[in-house]
């Protein structure tokens, strides 16, 4: 049995499916959660079929070099090697069941490649420092499809492909059907759930489906910090009411058998702030990245089963400045007025140093001449429209302006002194007179040396540049099942978990596709493990 029909949910199913299992699904919503609605990356590499179609060259130890620096110790050298081994046949996999996915290589650093490029650098692995530590590699294979111009909701053309697979194979689906508790027979193995469900078919699951895709388009509209957000928001919680309010009059209660195991995969809790300030506070002031399934139901449930979790705190917060790529040769300051990170690292690498170790607070430098690059480079039509944006909201409406630096950090509040001496050290830098502190190569940096001065602040509050959060703790797992572990880490019989519900490959840095990758690799994992049991 699955409980949330994601992308670790519906990556289960069809791998039990394939192997003989039956399969019960329920889902509160209609399936998809937060992987559906995502730009639609999939982090692969190793030599997947697209790479080679687009004759980029990956090798698999380079992959797997790089993934140590980005994983951590979060999982054990022998599961992420797995990983890397397994990618290329995930895609295969993927295509195989209907996912849409092509070429077209875009090679440049960017937080989202251009529309009509469908394979590029979701990560760092373009960075200076990094690319001395693992060869690079085009690895973030995007969805194959359009929605007007958004990055987002790309993630559907993988998931519902897989979802119409596994019904063909014979997926029983429940829709509308909330998982409230799990039920264990008197041994302690999980045998089941009892859920609370909209009746398929009925006026009122037609009423609630209406109603919860209003609430999903007006509260995904604006970010919460935007000017007029308010409306949409009160528009979205409009509809959202309205919704559970049929769920409080139309429910009946069920209860599922499960004869080969329950995996939980209802994704992270994000969407609930209450969770989110009892383990992440410094984060709660985010613009939380998901959908309204990531309540942190899935963990909960597993924690009543006895079930631990890890990483509860941990938050990755997604600073994106490039494009325009004028931002990223720019520098980036705390309060001290000193720098802290190349400029140049993915969003989310950015996002951490900021989030965890400079309690949330710091501004981009840049000045005059690097201002009307900025505005250059917005205009280019090759950015997705959220790109071009954001620039021009943020150099419009997020820009302390002063003639010197000294000025410009006494408005700011930032250390005066600190920040000449960084700005004095970065030119010279800039200009290859010394190498930079930071390993920032020449070609991404520009002296910053024309007033007047700006600051525009990047800080996890700043009210024009919302920052994107999203969880990454959860239960913990057994690496070679994804059992879920108890706390003295024996696994609780029938019991599994998977995507971020779970602890796992994604859950110590994110870079873009890995979080969906990791979803597919966990849930076939658990589908793989309960056949075997089943046998």
């Amino acid at each position: 049995m699955v409980v949330g029909l994601g992308g670790a949910g519906v990556a289960a199913a069809v791998e039990a499916l394939e192997r003989g299992l039956r399969v019960i699904a329920v889902d509160r919503y209609d399936g998809g959660g937060s992987t559906a609605a995502n730009g639609g990356v999939f982090y692969a590499g190793g030599g997947t079929v697209i790479q080679q179609q687009e004759g980029e060259d990956d090798d698999p130890e380079e992959m797997l070099k790089y993934l140590r620096i980005e994983a951590g110790n979060v999982v054990s050298e022998e599961t992420l090697r797995r990983f890397v081994e397994e990618s290329p046949e995930t895609i295969d996999w993927i295509l195989k069941h209907g996912g849409k996915l092509a070429g077209g290589v875009w090679k440049e650093k960017s937080s989202y490649p251009p529309l009509d490029k469908f394979l590029y650098h979701p990560d760092n692995s373009l960075v200076a420092s990094y690319r001395k530590r693992a060869k690079p590699a085009a690895r973030g294979h995007r969805a194959f499809a359009r929605n007007g111009k958004k990055a987002w909701g790309l993630g559907k053309f993988i998931t519902e492909p897989m979802t119409r697979s596994a019904l063909s194979l014979g997926l029983s689906f429940h829709r509308f059907s909330e998982a409230r508790q799990l039920i264990r027979d008197r041994d302690g193995r999980i045998i089941g759930v009892k859920t609370l469900s909209i009746p398929e078919g009925t006026s009122a699951a037609r009423r609630f489906a209406k109603y919860i895709s209003r609430a999903n388009v007006f509260l995904a509209a604006l970010p919460p910090s935007i000017p007029f957000a308010s409306i949409t928001i009160g528009l979205g919680n409009h509809y959202l009411r309205k919704a559970m309010a049929i769920e409080n009059e139309a429910r009946v209660t069920r209860h599922l058998r499960a004869r080969e195991g329950v995996l939980l995969s209802a994704g992270g809790f994000i969407m609930n702030r209450r969770m989110v300030k009892r383990y992440a506070p410094t984060y709660s002031k985010g613009m939380p990245n998901g959908t309204l399934g990531d309540q942190g139901s899935g963990i909960v449930l597993g924690m009543t089963a006895g079930g631990a979790t890890a990483l509860m705190d941990k938050i990755s917060a997604w600073r994106f400045i490039n494009p325009p790529k004028a931002w990223a040769d720019a520098i980036v300051v705390n309060r001290a007025g000193e720098r802290f990170v190349d400029e140049t690292v993915y969003g989310a690498t950015l996002g951490e140093h900021i989030g965890d170790h400079q309690g949330g607070i710091a501004w981009l430098i840049y000045d005059k001449a690097l201002r009307k690059k900025a505005f250059q480079q917005a205009r280019d039509p090759k950015l997705v429209p959220f790109q071009r944006d954001v620039t021009l909201l943020n150099l419009a409406f997020n820009a302390q302006k002063a003639p010197t630096l000294a000025a410009l950090a006494k408005r700011v509040g930032i250390d005066a002194e600190g920040l000449e001496r960084t700005v004095t050290a970065y030119n010279r830098a800039a200009r290859s007179e010394i190498a930079d502190s930071f390993g920032k190569e020449p070609a991404d940096m520009q002296p910053i040396a024309t007033g007047p001065f700006y600051a525009m602040d990047i800080s996890i509050e700043s009210k024009f540049l919302p920052l994107p959060v999203i969880t990454f703790g959860g239960l913990t797992v057994a690496e070679d099942s994804g059992a879920v572990l108890d706390s003295e880490r024996q696994p609780i019989p029938g019991l599994y978990a998977a995507g971020r519900t779970a602890v796992g490959i994604a859950s110590q840095t994110y870079v873009s596709g890995l979080s969906f990758a990791d979803c597919i690799f966990s849930g076939r994992r658990a589908a793989r493990h309960a056949a075997r049991a089943n046998r």
